[in-house]
Order: C-alpha cells, then structure tokens, then sequence
C-alpha cells in the first residue's frame, strides 16, 4: 500500500512540472522576444501572426541600407547617408486588432551607417552623399559688401539658409555686415584671415592665417567655425592637417558660379543649374551676377527637387526623402 502511495505521489508530481512547463513556455517565449523586432510573439491569434509577418515581409521589401562614409578617388571624402527600415513594433502596434497591413500605418525609422565622416582621415570635401536630394550654397566673403544686402534679402524671403566663409581680415574691418550675416540665421566658416595661396604656405604661416580668423569670428560671433574653405581652392596636404587640428574640415565646391568674372546672369544661372545634383556644393561671392541671378537660381533648384541647406545639413547623414 505504501509503495503505490509513493508511486501515485511520484506520478503527480511529474505531472505538475510537466503542466507547468506547457503553460509557462508562451510567456517565456513572448520576453526572450521582446528585443526582437522579427520574431512573431507565439501567444498571439493566428490573425495577428499573420499581421506581423507581413510587415517583417515588407520591411523586407522596402527597406534601403545605409551608406558608409568614404574617400572616393575622384570626389575625396563623402560623408554617410542614413538608411531607412520599418519599425515592426511601432508598426504591429499601429495596427494592432487589424488582419490586413495597412502602409500608411507603416512606420520607418533611420538607420545610421557603420563608417562616419568624423572615421575618415583628413580629406577634402567636394560633394554631399551622391544619394542625397540637397544641395548648399557656399558664399566666400573677402569684399563685394554692396551685394550682401541684396543677397541676404533673397535669401530670406525664400526661407534659405548659406553657409557664409568669412576672410578674418574682412570680419575685422566689418563687424557689424559680419553680425547681420549671422543673425539672419547663416552658417559662418573660415575663409583664412588675408587671402592666402595656402599651397605654398608653411604649416606655422597656415595654422596662423586660419587661427586668427577663427579667433575674430569667435569675438565678433560666439561661433567657432566648423567648416573652412581655402582661399581660391589652393590648399595642400599640411592645409588640411591644420584645419583638421584647429576642429575644421576643408570644403571646396562641385559647381562654381566664376562670378568673379562678372558673367550674363542669366547665363551664369543657366549653366550653375545644369550642373547641379544630389549632394552638389555652389561656391559663389557677393557679386553682382549672384545678386542678381540668386532668386532664380533657388527657384529652378528647388524645381529639380533639391532642397537646400547648410554645409552642416548636406553633410549631416539625416535623410531626404521625395
């Protein structure tokens, strides 16, 4: 009698961690799915399965990878572009009690590459990510203070923000043109402070023409450039080594207005515009051709698609999405 008591207690109690296992097994499974966007949690309905997997399905289908930074033979350092994949739960909980996907529930979010421009060693910059939809207006200012009334004007009323390279020699003698420049919400860079051909400066001659102008912007402004542009695009390898030292990285440009050399406006627009595309950078001054043809070189821009911002929104690796 004892003995099929112990066997009947024995049985019962396999049978209990049994039954525990079973009913415990959808709870473990629903947490150890928690930090997995793909996984289908299994307590729910056949029908909100389902609904999951079609939005892993279309995630599948639509998402875009990220792209590195890089150093391209051609074009130097290009900065990374954030890809673009669906937030499955965000998405699931959109949609939760549905059986069918719905895309405009979908919910996207960015994906940031593996590769920075910050990873990149020091390198000039002549384009925006080839896959970006914007372009930037880079205005080198050493003279030409007649046309930046004019040229802030058009800018403003067309909700544009420049990026403004300032001469430190020019920011000295005009700190007032300087002030309005930046408080009309412009980004200001380093342009070095006399003009130099910074090609056959020395490392100490360089790091002093782009320290003072750093240092009379940093008076005149509270801003430290992040950006510097050489002077008539002569640079060299120690050029970018003391950008890089001082917190800078070295722009250049992908399309040049030559405005210097008082083109037709109209024509001067006319090819500017051509040969504009995604990630493009327009180095221009305070000129007469610029003041002039400036209003219709945003608009036709912004025709082809592109919007327009700073060197630091070009360079950002946010999206920009048609």
């Amino acid at each position: 009698m004892k003995r099929k008591k112990k066997i009947f207690v024995g049985l019962l109690s396999v049978s209990l961690v049994f039954l525990t296992i079973i009913y415990m097994q959808p709870f473990a499974t629903f947490f150890s799915n928690t930090s997995n966007d793909h996984t289908i949690p299994t307590f729910l309905g056949d029908q909100q399965d389902e609904l999951y997997q079609k939005i892993n399905t279309y995630n599948d289908q639509h998402k875009i990878e990220p792209i590195d930074a890089t150093i391209d033979r051609v074009w130097k350092a290009i900065p990374g572009y954030n890809g673009l994949q669906v937030d499955v739960k965000a998405s699931y909980e959109n949609m939760k009690g549905r059986t069918e996907l719905d895309p405009d529930k979908i919910v996207f979010k960015e994906v940031s590459p593996s590769v920075h421009l910050d990873d990149l060693a020091p390198s000039p910059i002549y384009r925006g990510n080839p896959e970006k939809p914007m372009v930037s207006l880079l205005i080198n200012v050493a003279w030409g203070n007649e046309y930046i009334p004019g040229i802030l004007e058009t800018l403003e009323n067309n909700n544009v923000k420049a990026t403004f390279f300032f001469d430190g020699s020019w920011v000295k003698k005009n700190p007032a043109l300087a002030a309005m420049i930046y408080l009309h919400g412009h980004e200001i860079g380093n342009h070095a402070y006399s003009h130099p051909d910074l090609k056959f400066r020395s490392r100490a001659e360089t790091m002093d023409e782009l320290k003072k102008t750093n240092d009379i912007i940093e008076k005149t402004l509270n801003v430290k450039p992040e950006w510097f542009a050489p002077p008539s695009g002569s640079f060299n390898d120690v050029t970018i080594d003391v950008a890089h030292e001082l917190g800078m990285k070295t722009i250049l440009w992908t399309v040049d207005t030559v405005d210097w050399r008082k083109p037709d406006t109209s024509e001067m627009v006319a090819r500017v515009v051509s040969n504009v595309g995604n990630g493009s950078m327009i180095l221009m001054h305070p000129t007469k051709p610029v003041e002039e043809g400036l209003v219709t070189m945003i608009n036709e821009i912004k025709e082809k698609g592109y919007q327009i911002g700073t060197v630091s929104e070009l360079m950002s690796e946010k999206r920009i999405d048609k």
